[in-house]
């Protein structure tokens, strides 16, 4: 056995630092400090500069949000097993998470590791009627706060005092989302981007937050998108039409996006049921005279009028041979009545690969409206559940968007942590039905309870119709994706000729943050069986499951990869990806036996970790256990941890 250790707290990544200590380990002193001025003469030796002039953003909550980007996980991760094994579900790549985001990002942070394309997020907007102030579940005391964060008793006090008064102040709102922001950037791909609506009251403080975290060079733009059309007499001053949308790149790796024409774009469409698809026509009038280019000066014949056609002063753009190609390919247009004065060329969307750049104003007509928005709500649940949701045409202009150098792009996971009602999740379906494409979401909600006097329609809505004893928005999110799948479906079916979404994934898997249980030490430095600390016999066997999807997760293993279980002589252990987890009691020698004979002789069985939850392992089994590993791996010249 290579070594034995016991899990270190769950907390989220920073292969930044590790990097460092990878490449100047000799910047740390032996008590794992990290010397910045020898760092600086290390660097200066190969012609760094360091910048002598920069700005940044300090607040008072900021030392306490950068604890909580680093700080252990609280909760475990429980997987509504009912739920997952509905055959829609079963097999599904897409995920709807419960629970706190701060907690949920920090269990993603090794699964899924800079394996996110595209994040969306509408975080709460901080105007002061929305209903945002900041809470968090963390108690430090003054001296852990001291410690934890490097700041003197005065200042320790003075932030604890101010995260716990429940405040909404623009320190309060950038203490909520920094944590949350900066461990997004670590699962975003090199070439990942990150998309934040915002309104006025938060853009100017949340571009600079996000130029500190991602970095000022990836910046890509403000999008100004008009979410209504037209004013209201109603505003004291100015209508506001528009919101921001702020666009940032993970790296440099995304060197530019590109959007796919849409069929209105440029005219798009196919009059004449062309069975290329939909196309637009440019002119065959070249813009060079007839004397600069004799080769292209021909006359054509009008096949619906039989009038011979010349141009007084201009050439063709192609010649005479390429002209009857065109027409035996039925690519010469004479416009709707067939009696154009000259032809144009077909020009068709599917022979285009290169799409268009972007622009930063998105119109409603090409992204939707917050009324769009609300009308897919209606039409999936049968009332108004939300107040200015976002349209799903929004959403689905930021899928569109896609680097030309990249195959496969619509394999790619999209995460949404503030999910609300759902609308990216009903986008990414609503896309993949169009494009046969494979994109999967990640979708985060906080179970919020829906006050009943503010929202009855919804608090009704889902005590009645959907029989939840605490009406929470998680359950409206969980309705209006399965209602959208349903009704893609539908629609579709009802088309003159419905396509094969057989391969389209309309299910999707449910899983919950849930407490760690009292006593439960996950950061041991030693496992002894005798300490008093956690009563293992009150574990059930769905805490059994909810700590090995934990553990699963923490491995590096993805929510929606299922887990193998391993018979081992009456023994059921659990395999997946080389890591073989012993969770319950009652080993013994004859299971023992049975694992090395498995590893022996089934070829798809090669564990290379042996994870055991040393509470249900008496310490004479985990020797033995350890001792046979060893001796087996040497044996057999493998490495098993």
């Amino acid at each position: 056995m290579n070594k034995q250790t016991t899990t270190n707290n769950i907390k989220a990544l920073n292969k930044d630092a590790e990097i460092i200590k990878k490449h100047f380990s000799h910047c740390f002193d032996k008590n794992g400090n990290f010397d910045l001025e020898k760092f600086k003469k290390e660097l200066s030796k190969n012609e760094v500069d360091f910048s002598n002039e920069s700005y940044t953003m300090d607040w008072l909550g900021k030392s306490y949000a950068r604890l909580l980007a680093s700080d252990e996980a609280i909760t475990l991760l429980k997987e509504d097993k009912k739920w997952n094994t509905i055959p829609q579900n079963a097999n599904s790549q897409n995920l709807l998470i419960k629970g706190d985001n701060l907690e949920i990002l920090k269990h993603l942070s090794n699964a899924y590791y800079e394996k996110i394309k595209m994040i969306y997020i509408d975080p709460p907007y901080n105007t002061g009627s929305d209903g945002f102030v900041y809470q968090d579940d963390r108690k430090f005391t003054i001296e852990e706060f001291k410690k934890l964060a490097g700041v003197d008793e005065e200042k320790a006090k003075r932030v604890l005092d101010f995260v716990n008064s429940k405040s909404n102040s623009h320190s309060a709102w950038l203490t909520f989302m920094y944590p949350r922001l900066y461990i997004a950037k670590q699962l975003l791909k090199d070439d990942g981007v990150i998309f934040v609506s915002v309104d006025d009251n938060e853009v100017a403080q949340l571009r600079i937050l996000m130029d500190e975290i991602f970095g000022e060079e990836n910046f890509v733009a403000n999008l100004i998108w008009e979410k209504r059309y037209g004013r209201s007499n109603n505003a004291k001053l100015i209508t506001t039409s528009t919101e921001h949308i702020l666009l940032f790149r993970k790296t440099e790796k995304l060197e530019n996006l590109k959007e796919i024409r849409r069929d209105e774009i440029g005219g798009y469409s196919n009059p004449d049921n062309d069975y290329r698809g939909v196309w637009t026509s440019v002119s065959f009038v070249n813009q060079v005279s007839k004397e600069e280019r004799p080769n292209l000066s021909y006359s054509i014949t009008n096949p619906n009028t039989g009038e011979l056609i010349t141009h007084p002063s201009n050439a063709w753009k192609v010649s005479q041979d390429k002209y009857e190609t065109f027409l035996k390919e039925n690519r010469i247009y004479w416009g709707n009545d067939g009696k154009a004065k000259y032809p144009r060329i077909k020009r068709f969307l599917s022979e285009l690969d290169e799409g268009i750049v972007p622009v930063n104003f998105w119109s409603f007509k090409e992204a939707g409206t917050v009324d769009a928005g609300t009308k897919r709500i209606k039409e999936l649940l049968g009332f108004d559940a939300f107040t200015f949701p976002k349209p799903t045409l929004l959403i689905q202009k930021m899928l569109k968007l896609y680097n030309p150098n990249e195959n496969g792009a619509s394999s790619n996971i999209i995460l949404d942590f503030f999910a609300g009602s759902g609308t990216t999740g009903d986008a990414v379906m609503q896309l993949n039905a169009e494009d046969d494409g494979n994109r999967k979401y990640i979708l985060v909600q906080l179970p919020e309870e829906i006050d009943k006097k503010k929202n009855k329609a919804t608090y009704d809505f889902v005590k009645n119709e959907l029989d939840v004893e605490q009406p929470t928005i998680f359950d409206i999110t969980k309705e209006r994706l399965l209602r959208a799948g349903k009704k893609i479906q539908e629609n579709n079916k009802a088309l003159k000729e419905p396509k094969d979404l057989s391969n389209v994934d309309f299910g999707f898997k449910i899983f919950e943050t849930t407490p760690i249980w009292d006593g439960y030490d996950f950061d041991a430095d030693s496992f002894d069986s005798q300490m008093e600390l956690f009563n293992e016999n009150k574990l059930t066997d769905e805490d059994m499951q909810t700590l090995l999807t934990t553990w699963k997760t923490y491995d590096g293993v993805p929510l929606t990869q299922n887990i193998v279980e391993i018979n081992l002589d009456g023994y059921i252990a659990h395999y997946l990806d080389t890591r073989l987890y012993l969770m319950k009691k009652g080993f013994n020698t004859k299971n023992l036996k049975k694992l090395l004979d498995e590893i022996d002789v089934n070829n798809d069985f090669n564990p290379r970790t042996i994870i055991a939850l040393g509470y249900n392992f008496e310490s004479k089994m985990l020797r033995e256990l350890a001792e046979n590993i060893k001796n087996y791996a040497n044996k057999k010249e493998i490495d098993i941890d």
